[in-house]
């Protein structure tokens, strides 16, 4: 996929992740039902060992992925201070066929598979140029949080 910069959005418009948890670095596709991020491994990732970015990391990911598309309705004025909490209900099926180094840039997709309120069910899939690292079923619960 070709990165041009003036349709690069910015991840933390939705997601309320930071560092060090942060697992996405952009935004190159969002609509309601799908979404696709870009991630540079760094050396110093909490999910690096032995220059390899682990299981842990790409599941990490590709949660933070699949938020985007639930997260967007809950960040759409960029002034409002919303605060939300996610979580992965369940993961119905999982592959991981290969682990990505420090340096490398991984591009996540996912689909909308279908959505309940607050709950959704996203199909995720994570390469490295044409190679497919991992790929996933996962269900999300996204709740903002009340003061």
């Amino acid at each position: 996929m070709e990165i041009k910069e003036e349709n690069i959005i910015n991840i933390h418009n939705f997601l309320p992740h930071r560092e060090p948890m942060l697992m996405a670095d952009y935004i190159l596709e969002l609509t309601k039902e799908k979404v696709v991020t870009s991630f540079e491994i760094k050396e110093n990732n909490i999910f690096v060992h032995n220059n390899e970015f682990l299981e842990a990391g790409l599941i990490e990911n590709l949660a933070q992925t699949c938020s985007s598309i639930l997260g967007q309705s809950f960040f759409e004025n960029p002034e409002t201070d919303t605060k939300v909490i996610g979580f992965i209900t369940n993961i119905k099926k999982i592959e991981v066929f290969a682990l990505p180094k420090v340096g490398e840039k991984i591009i996540s997709r996912a689909s909308l598979i279908s959505q309940f309120e607050n709950i959704c069910n996203i199909f995720c899939e994570t390469f490295l140029h044409d190679e497919l690292l991992i790929r996933a079923e996962i269900n999300l619960f996204i709740q903002e949080i009340k003061n």
